[in-house]
This record gives C-alpha cells, structure tokens and sequence, in this order.
C-alpha cells in the first residue's frame, strides 16, 4: 500500500518578524501630514515673588470681541457681521488718526524704520460662550488673525517691496514688522454668555 505524503510544514516563526519590519518599515517612509494649529503667544508666567501683581490695561487698549450661543458677534458692545470684523481690527490695531478712543502709541526704536508710534500696549480679548459653534470660532480667529497680516503684509510691501510671507523666519526686516504689529490675542475660557436681545 502506498503511504501518502504529508506536505511539508512552513516554517512560519520568522512571519511575525518580517510583519513587524515591514510596518517598521512603513511607519519611517510614511509622512504624515499635521495641522499647524491657531498660534497664540501665551503671555509670561507671574513673578514668583509677587504672583498677585497684574498690569493695569486702559480701557482704551482693549477690543472686546464676544461671540454668543447663537454664533452672533458682539464687537466693543455692539452687534457686527463678521465681514467688518477684520476692518475693525485693524482700524484698533494700527490707530491710524491717534484716536483718544483707540489705543495709545507709545514711541518705539525699530531697526529699518527708527523711531515709529506703536500702539504697543493694545490687547484683542476674545470671549466664546460654550455653544458658539467651531465654525463660528474658527471664522472670528481667522479675521483677527487675517487682520495682523494684512497690517504685516502692507507695511513689508511699502517698505521692502516683498511680502510679509516671504520674509523667512529670523529675517530682521520680519522682526522689525513683527515689532510694529505684534500679535495680541487674548482668549478667555468659554462661558455662558448668552444670547442678545434686539
């Protein structure tokens, strides 16, 4: 009688080494694509020594910017549609006409422009309600934001003929426009703020 043959058995101990090179493999040749994010400057700790010291702001220095349950944009008291949200911005941010009503400038010695008023103590202070929408959020942090960059990008054109984004990082002549225009968000935790009557 004849004797079947068993077929041979593979040797499957080294499969899970080669599963694991290969995801090795895979995960070094993949790139990733990440979100960059919302860039905030966050403001310096407190001195230890006097943790309760805190800077007097003017009234005149802050923009108040709330936005409601109902996704509606409250700017310094008033109702606004987010489209004069960054004109507005921008109007606080550089106080072109010295207004009593906008902040102060204060004189500043910048490389490339000598000595400039800055109005370099102005604060944008954002408020959310917990049920504003992310979609609202987002569209006031991009005008605010679109708004610096639109201050950065004129001056840089007016007076280095390239635009602000095309100044690289560490670039002096970006750091003396960042000087003039420096970022000034500040984002208080969300809270119920409510709706507004009209």
């Amino acid at each position: 009688m004849l004797r079947r043959r068993e077929p041979p058995e593979i040797n499957a101990g080294s499969m899970a080494d080669i599963a694991f090179q290969l995801l090795l493999f895979f995960l070094i040749a993949t790139t990733f694509n990440t979100d960059m994010g919302i860039l905030r400057k966050l403001p310096p700790m407190p001195d230890e020594e006097n943790p309760l010291q805190q800077e007097t702001v003017k009234e005149r220095n802050v923009f108040t910017v709330l936005v409601n349950y109902s996704n509606q944009l409250q700017v310094e008291g008033r109702l606004t549609d987010i489209r004069e949200l960054r004109g507005k911005a921008m109007e606080f941010i550089e106080n072109p006409d010295n207004d009593a009503d906008l902040p102060e400038k204060v004189m500043v010695e910048v490389p490339f422009f000598g000595q400039v008023p800055v109005t370099k103590h102005h604060v944008i202070s954002l408020q959310n309600d917990r049920g504003t929408s992310y979609g609202t959020y987002i569209a006031v942090q991009n005008e605010l934001t679109a708004a610096y960059a639109e201050l950065r990008n004129r001056l840089s054109l007016e007076r280095f003929n390239v635009s602000f984004n095309e100044l690289a990082t560490g670039d002096p002549r970006r750091e003396a426009i960042e000087t003039i225009y420096p970022v000034i968000i500040s984002e208080a935790e969300p809270k119920d703020i409510g709706g507004t009557e009209e």
